[in-house]
């Protein structure tokens, strides 16, 4: 088939887990012979001047890149008219690229590239198909009181009430959607995220220089990895540290990632004075990142909001004992006592007895780790995955197009009866 995926990340853009998710289906449907390509965006703060609109076929994808628009916004602040913007320019390449090619079906990953994939999707005449990646209403505890969170959420319900076909990456998300956007479950199809497991062995010497970067005098060593976001629950596990480091002394906590909640983060490490034992990394590279998760004693993702949670299947394919909430995707991911120990959010008690013990019984630790790897290879595989969504493709049939009204926003907390 002849596809037209639209994201508004795709590496070497990369703000989560969204970007190695297209990323990886791209490249798996290629190799399975469909002809796709992605339409997608350069960094953001860039221009035509600077970084002109691209089209260059990688791994056997075509990827077509838009420049950002002239007028001056950012995405920290005017979020909304970026968005816009940002579809805008894709519109423009899409149209430009119909003149010589046509898809079969468009993919829309997430809420920032509604507009121009509805407009795409009609102008060619071929069915929509929508991945909800999260939820505003999720990112926010159910909440959406402010002007921002309500426009975000009335694009999400749009997009999920036009795609032809909806897809959501765990059961969790599929009731999430349903109940947030007025649709049926059953017409919701679940697609696990996957994970490549080739590449995640790291030399010896690569390990030995993470140890001593990070806890120079073998002290024990947690990881935590992922966008620096207050839905990620990171300041659980700084509020969960001082207990831990009196039951195992020296302990070291590194918290790799960026994002907005980074700031208060460190403040809040300071007011607890562990500000010593927090190493806050930044962006590690993917070589830098699988030596450090190599390193690591154990891994902890302590989330209060994940629709899926890919970092635990990075976690799990270099073999690192993990520690997760049970939020979301995370509660499918992470079978508690098996393939690692888990928690409910929030619960920093019981973040703390299950840091207390991995680091006791190392041996169980490094048991629950060998079989969250080799699971992977059987529930977690991206060429089952691409073939799902080949499949989801294939019965996607374009219906009669609808003109929606402005969708109602609860004035309560979405979540709650």
């Amino acid at each position: 088939m002849r596809v037209l995926m639209l994201s508004w990340e795709y590496p070497p853009v990369v703000v989560g887990g969204l970007a190695r998710h297209v990323h990886a289906l791209a490249r798996h449907l290629a190799r399975d012979g469909h002809e796709v390509v992605v339409l997608c965006r350069h960094a953001a703060g860039t221009d035509a001047s600077t970084h002109p609109k691209s089209d260059r076929i990688v791994d056997g994808v075509r990827i077509v890149r838009v420049a950002e628009d002239p007028m001056h916004v950012t995405f920290e602040q005017d979020l909304i008219p970026w968005t816009l913007a940002m579809g805008h320019a894709m519109v423009r390449a899409g149209l430009e690229l119909f003149r010589g090619w046509q898809p079969e079906v468009v993919h829309a990953h997430d809420w920032l590239v509604t507009h121009p994939s509805i407009a795409l999707a009609e102008t060619a005449r071929t069915p929509l198909v929508g991945t909800i990646h999260a939820t505003e209403a999720g990112r926010h505890s159910g909440w959406l009181s402010h002007p921002l969170n309500q426009q975000v959420h009335s694009v999400e319900w749009w997009l999920a009430n036009r795609a032809d076909e909806l897809i959501t990456c765990s059961q969790a998300m599929r009731t999430e959607v349903a109940r947030l956007f007025d649709l049926p479950a059953g017409d919701i199809t679940v697609i696990h995220n996957g994970i490549e497991e080739r590449g995640w062995r790291v030399p010896a010497d690569e390990v030995e220089t993470a140890r001593r970067t990070y806890a120079q005098a073998g002290e024990p060593l947690l990881l935590y990895f992922g966008r620096l976001e207050w839905e990620k629950g990171v300041q659980d596990l700084l509020a969960a540290l001082p207990g831990i480091r009196r039951a195992h002394p020296g302990t070291r906590l590194v918290v790799a990632g960026q994002g907005r909640h980074r700031d208060e983060l460190i403040k809040q490490a300071r007011k607890l004075r562990i500000r010593r034992a927090v190493s806050f990394a930044g962006h590690l590279s993917d070589r830098e990142l699988r030596a450090v998760l190599a390193a690591a004693d154990s891994v902890v993702l302590p989330s209060r909001y994940e629709p899926f949670g890919i970092v635990a299947l990075e976690a799990a394919a270099a073999q690192a004992p993990l520690i997760a909430s049970t939020a979301g995707g995370l509660g499918e991911v992470v079978i508690d006592g098996v393939t690692g120990l888990a928690f409910t959010p929030g619960d920093v008690p019981a973040l703390t007895v299950a840091v207390d013990t991995v680091l006791r019984n190392r041996r169980a630790a490094a048991r629950r780790a060998r079989t969250a790897r080799s699971r992977l290879a059987v529930d977690f595989d991206w060429a089952q995955i691409a073939a799902a969504t080949a499949e989801v493709y294939r019965r996607a049939k374009t219906a009669e197009q609808t003109e929606f009204g402005r969708p109602k926003i609860p004035t309560g907390n979405t979540f709650e009866p």
